[in-house]
């Protein structure tokens, strides 16, 4: 009966809480990690300063939790989408939760985010709809104040266990098989951002240098798709046509494609099928003007 109807981390968690009470282990429980709320939650308005200052102290704690949070929720997300087939609308997951994370402010809550354990828990037990969400809240409601006393008694070791299979479940194990066949840009992407969560213990410092990573990997890969070719239209007058993106990582080569030592009288610059990103592109196009005008001046 292990499955959808008893799900296997409930089977778990009541197995070894009932051992290590009958036993009477000498093990910390969940009751040693601080004290459970033993009443419903009451409207509160923080008593802090309504000024600038106050708000530069919380800033930087509240950025990086709103982008540890959104990261956290994008994940799971996608995990959730992949395990049931389904697409979420990840613009109004997220809003919902900004506003949920206001409001859960001012009645002594603090903000929170989809987690990747315990939606994975949900799924495997036979979770598919907002009714198993619904019921998860309430039911955690009314364990953690009414029935507190009984949640004390439950050994870490039990959630150690579940987090543990839960993580096993979540890890990609292909992706170790797949570091052969993928490109070494992304292997490394991926092998970084890994080790710096680890290090750092901070998914968004992690995911930062995985993004900067990834964008200068995907900068310098565009970079070699511009292409310059050059025609003799006419005796004095020759044309360069430069196609594709031009921007920081491939302004040298536009600059090194033209022969700027050629004697001729006129230079056409098609630029119809290249695209300039920034102010670095824009500025070698100036140069490479500057540079042929005085030479035809010559």
């Amino acid at each position: 009966m292990v499955g959808k109807l008893l799900p296997s981390p409930l089977v778990c968690i009541l197995v070894l809480t009932t051992l290590a009470v009958s036993v009477g282990l000498d093990i910390r429980t969940v009751g040693d990690m601080g004290q459970l709320p033993d009443t419903l939650p009451i409207f509160l308005w923080p008593d802090v300063p309504l000024n600038l200052e106050t708000l530069m102290i919380i800033l930087p704690y509240s950025a990086g939790l709103a982008v540890v949070g959104l990261l956290e929720s994008m994940m799971t997300a996608t995990i959730v989408d992949d395990l049931t087939d389904t697409g979420s609308d990840k613009n109004r997951e997220s809003k919902g939760q900004g506003i949920a994370n206001i409001a859960t402010g001012f009645i002594g809550g603090m903000a929170g985010c989809a987690m990747i354990g315990q939606s994975i828990i949900n799924i495997k037990s036979g979770g598919r709809s907002r009714l198993s969400s619904l019921c998860s809240g309430i039911f955690l409601l009314i364990m953690v104040v009414f029935l507190s006393e009984w949640l004390k008694l439950i050994p870490m070791a039990a959630l150690v266990a579940v987090m543990i299979m839960v993580a096993i479940g979540t890890f990609s194990w292909s992706s170790i098989k797949d570091l052969k066949t993928h490109p070494v840009s992304t292997n490394i992407v991926m092998v970084t951002t890994v080790i710096v969560v680890v290090a750092t213990h901070n998914l968004a410092i992690g995911v930062l240098v995985g993004v900067l990573l990834a964008a200068l990997f995907f900068a310098n890969k565009i970079g070699r798709f511009m292409v310059i070719k050059s025609e003799q239209t006419q005796a004095d007058e020759r044309t360069y046509r430069v196609m594709g993106q031009v921007f920081f990582a491939s302004s040298e080569q536009f600059n090194n494609s033209f022969d700027f030592k050629e004697a001729i009288e006129r230079v056409t610059i098609d630029l119809s099928s290249a695209n300039f990103w920034d102010i670095t592109a824009v500025s070698s196009l100036d140069r490479v003007v500057i540079k042929f005008r005085r030479e035809v001046r010559r």
